[in-house]
């Protein structure tokens, strides 16, 4: 039996994944608290107020479980899977490879920058949400995902040496 809310929570899985991978960086993880997310959302299902917008509350249901499990894991040291290695691509041309090149040196770059910035930076850069929806998910003030946004995106430029001075 399908209902409204099961179908927007489903619909909202990739959405979930994207920004658990770019909390983790790990993709069995990712789905692990994608699953603890979808889990917690509906047995919450009766305080969720559908007058909102259920987006900003399910990140805000991951970003808890990922807080909760770095608190769990923080004895645990870290695990390397040693199965997660690039594979090469038979097909590349020289575009392919700056592509690929520029994508690693944004994700290395985002990958160092805080994790405060980090998450700003993908909630507003990739999934799309509203300052005031980010700032809802991370419950923080609305000029503070302005300000950690800003700096994140000075940080990566330079980082990967774009210059964002117009004056030059």
């Amino acid at each position: 039996m399908s209902d409204k809310f099961t179908e927007d929570v489903v619909a909202l899985l990739p959405a979930l994944k994207r920004f658990a991978l770019s909390l983790c960086r790990r993709g069995d993880l990712a789905e692990d608290l994608v699953q603890i997310t979808a889990e917690r959302a509906f047995r919450a299902r009766d305080r969720f107020d559908p007058a909102t917008q259920l987006q900003p509350w399910l990140f805000r249901i991951l970003r808890n479980a990922w807080i909760d499990t770095l608190r769990r894991d923080a004895t645990r040291g870290e695990v390397v899977d040693i199965h997660e290695s690039p594979q090469p691509d038979p097909i590349d041309s020289a575009a392919q490879t700056d592509d690929r090149l520029t994508l690693n040196a944004v994700r290395a770059a985002m990958a160092r920058l805080p994790e405060d910035q980090r998450m700003v930076l993908h909630l507003v850069c990739i999934e799309g949400l509203s300052y005031g929806e980010a700032a809802a998910t991370l419950d923080i003030p609305q000029g503070t995902v302005m300000s950690r946004l800003s700096r994140a995106r000075i940080a990566l430029a330079k980082s990967v040496g774009i210059d964002r001075d117009p004056s030059r």
